[in-house]
């Protein structure tokens, strides 16, 4: 049991049982001990690996997407680019080097990234020190952020934000918790009562007993709240992440990564990294309901390929073999090809991950969408 584990356990030891919201909360941002607080997650010395830190193009392209957007909304000035998450800030650097094709871009964004971990918030300033465009850092997005258009990234953002559990059992919708085992150890236990008030979505139904459902009220919070803004500003978003969309079921997609492979959820809280599939159904619904339109999800394959990442990765290849100064970060591969397929494969992450687009109702539909 380690520090923050023992702290937990007093914690429900003295007022019950905490939901999976709270238990993820505490491992991810405690300030002493949670594990973005407390590291740097991101590559091969890391826990996992993000597709900005396999290869530049991702961040090059995702760059552009927003300029495409910027401009078919007539080139609004002044703008923000705003980043959710940026890990070492190397996606949000490869946007901006791509975005200089589009000097008038750059002169009318002021780049804002949004960074709860000061560990983090240190690396990033530290890899966008050179940026062309004026960078402020947020520790979370919140109305500084609500009066001018929004163009707006989060990659591998949504899955990180807390979920609750609920189990169908024959005393209805109970929601599972994290408690205490007869030795004292931190364990899953389900509530001895159905959840008050819990209800399904409408395109939910046919749960057998045992099935989990997986609740994600802040996430829907946020992407209302962007949506919010970018009806009323107008802007852009676009969400890259794993998860379902329409095609979404019941099951349980909690899970601890830590040294690039799978962990206990409640072995080691603040050393693991922790997360949940993304219900990107759930996701266009909240933008709906912000005013705004949501678009896609789309696989990841498909949506980087039609950006034109297939011809990207060859001139990047004609540029690793000739030592060019074109070249940005090489990546968590070096080899562009390798990082192509690692991005767009379906038995990589070109299928389970996805994109979402949020934009205004009345706007140009968005690039390959």
């Amino acid at each position: 049991m380690n520090a923050l584990s023992g702290r937990i356990a007093r914690l429900i030891a003295s007022q019950g049982p905490i939901s999976i919201a709270q238990f993820m909360t505490m491992a991810l941002h405690d300030p002493q001990d949670g594990y973005y607080a407390t590291r740097d997650p991101f590559g091969r010395g890391g826990d996992f690996t993000t597709a900005p830190e396999i290869s530049q193009m991702f961040g090059e392209l995702l760059g552009l997407w927003c300029v495409q957007c910027w401009h078919d909304q007539g080139k609004p000035a002044p703008a923000q680019l705003v980043e959710l998450g940026p890990g070492r800030g190397t996606l949000m650097a490869d946007a901006l080097r791509a975005a200089k094709l589009m000097p008038d871009f750059l002169a009318s964004i002021e780049v804002v990234l949004v960074e709860a971990s000061p560990a983090l918030t240190a690396i990033q300033k530290e890899t966008l020190k050179d940026s062309p465009a004026p960078v402020r850092w947020l520790t979370q997005f919140d109305e500084r952020l609500s009066d001018r258009p929004l163009f707006l990234l989060a990659n591998e953002f949504f899955d990180a934000l807390p979920i609750r559990q609920f189990v169908k059992t024959d005393r209805g919708w109970c929601e599972r918790m994290v408690g205490l085992d007869t030795n004292g150890v931190l364990a899953f236990a389900l509530a001895p009562e159905p959840s008050a008030g819990f209800t399904l979505p409408p395109n939910r139904d046919g749960a057998p007993l045992g099935a989990f459902y997986e609740a994600a009220s802040g996430a829907s919070a946020l992407a209302e709240q962007i949506a919010e803004i970018i009806a009323r500003r107008g802007g852009a978003a676009l969400i890259v992440d794993y998860g379902y969309g329409v095609e979404a079921g019941f099951g349980e997609t909690l899970q601890a990564v830590k040294d690039h492979a799978f962990a206990g959820v409640l072995d080691s809280p603040g050393e693991a990294d922790l997360s949940a599939h993304i219900d990107f159904a759930a996701l266009a619904d909240a933008a709906r309901s912000g005013g705004a339109k949501g678009y896609g999800p789309v696989e990841q394959g498909e949506f980087l390929t039609s950006l034109g990442i297939i011809p990207r990765a060859e001139r990047l290849a004609q540029q690793q073999a000739s030592g060019s100064r074109e070249c940005g970060h090489l990546g968590d591969s070096p080899q562009a090809e390798a990082q192509l397929e690692r991005l767009i494969l379906p038995d990589q992450m070109g299928t389970l991950f996805k994109a979402l687009a949020i934009m205004p109702a009345n706007a140009p539909k968005p690039p390959r969408f």
